[in-house]
């Protein structure tokens, strides 16, 4: 759940907390092209008032005129889909031929919601049950090996489960100003972060990403990179960077990157090879410089590029970070 909807879930217990009925729509599934992916959701109030969003706004003001009509009177979860042919698709502003599913679900003490939030609050991630039956919701923490499976959401005849809380975990090294913008950027995208730094003069102030002095090497092997982690070195010192990175070539990380011009990363990888006997195949999983090349000059455009790389390798998108032999490098000036 990203923080767009997060906001939807604490604006649903403002209303519950003013004794509003509330209608919640899930998106459960979707064919083609659609605007919001799978797990958003979307809530309308008893007089029509909405948060959140599914669509373009056509399946919004949909909604809107079927709770004025008192049409969405549910007594229990109902599914609905949208957008089935092309006349419905363009005019429920979907992309000619896309459907989308929507599970709406009427809310109430029953529906866990401040218990939800207070868990999310305190940074925990929370597999949601919604009993088809009886719109009963249960709590629980997701195993731990579910992170392989974090974006997932279950739908079958008797239930849904949908995952909340901090999916993608980043760890950064380097707590220098660039780090600064590429945590508040990560928070915002609803990365789960954590910085490190042992040197006692790069101060922190991000109390929602968390600092360690710990070394980097060290808090890579506790943090156990799995395929929703990236691990990103900005502190250009290679006594910090090195082992930290041979520690996260090594993991299943989705993403691992370094900041530093060509000429340095071919020194770093020289190191690397060397020194830690990484192999062709975890070296190539090394981006450096790190970031798209996007013409990024200063610490927000970086860090702006980097997120931009690994929102793309989160997707599978293969985009080139590298840059032409005649532009400037991402991660060259600082």
């Amino acid at each position: 759940m990203d923080n767009m909807d997060l906001q939807v879930l604490r604006q649903v217990q403002q209303w519950l907390d003013a004794d509003q009925r509330v209608v919640l729509g899930t998106i459960t599934r979707t064919w083609g092209s659609a605007p919001r992916p799978v797990g958003s959701v979307v809530a309308v109030r008893g007089d029509g008032t909405i948060t959140g969003s599914v669509s373009g706004g056509c399946i919004e003001d949909d909604l809107i005129a079927k709770i004025r009509e008192g049409a969405l009177t549910l007594q229990r979860p109902e599914l609905i889909r949208y957008g089935v042919g092309a006349e419905a698709a363009q005019r429920f502003g979907l992309p000619c031929g896309g459907t989308l599913e929507l599970m709406l679900e009427p809310i109430g003490p029953q529906s866990a919601i401040a218990a939800l939030l207070e868990r999310l609050t305190r940074g925990e991630r929370v597999l949601r049950t919604l009993d088809l039956a009886t719109s009963v919701v249960t709590l629980a923490e997701p195993p731990a090996h579910s992170r392989d499976g974090a974006d997932r959401l279950v739908l079958d005849a008797h239930r849904l489960i949908t995952h909340h809380g901090p999916q993608w975990r980043l760890l950064i090294i380097g707590a220098g100003q660039l780090s600064q913008y590429l945590a508040q950027m990560a928070l915002a995208l609803d990365y789960q972060v954590e910085v490190c730094d042992p040197r006692d003069d790069y101060p922190w102030t991000l109390i929602a990403a968390p600092l360690t002095r710990d070394m980097p090497d060290d808090v890579v092997q506790r943090l156990q990179p799995d395929g929703h982690t990236a691990v990103v070195a900005l502190t250009h010192d290679p006594k910090l960077d090195d082992l930290a990175l041979m520690e996260a070539l090594r993991s299943p990380a989705f993403y691992v990157g370094a900041i530093g011009s060509r000429v340095n990363q071919a020194k770093r990888r020289a190191r690397l090879q060397e020194h830690f006997d990484l192999t062709e195949a975890q070296l190539a999983r090394l981006h450096g410089p790190v970031g798209l090349h996007i013409g990024a000059r200063t610490p927000p455009e970086i860090a702006l590029s980097i997120l931009a790389h690994m929102t793309a390798e989160r997707y599978g998108v293969q985009i080139s970070s590298a840059a032409p032999s005649s532009g400037a490098e991402v991660g060259c000036v600082l």
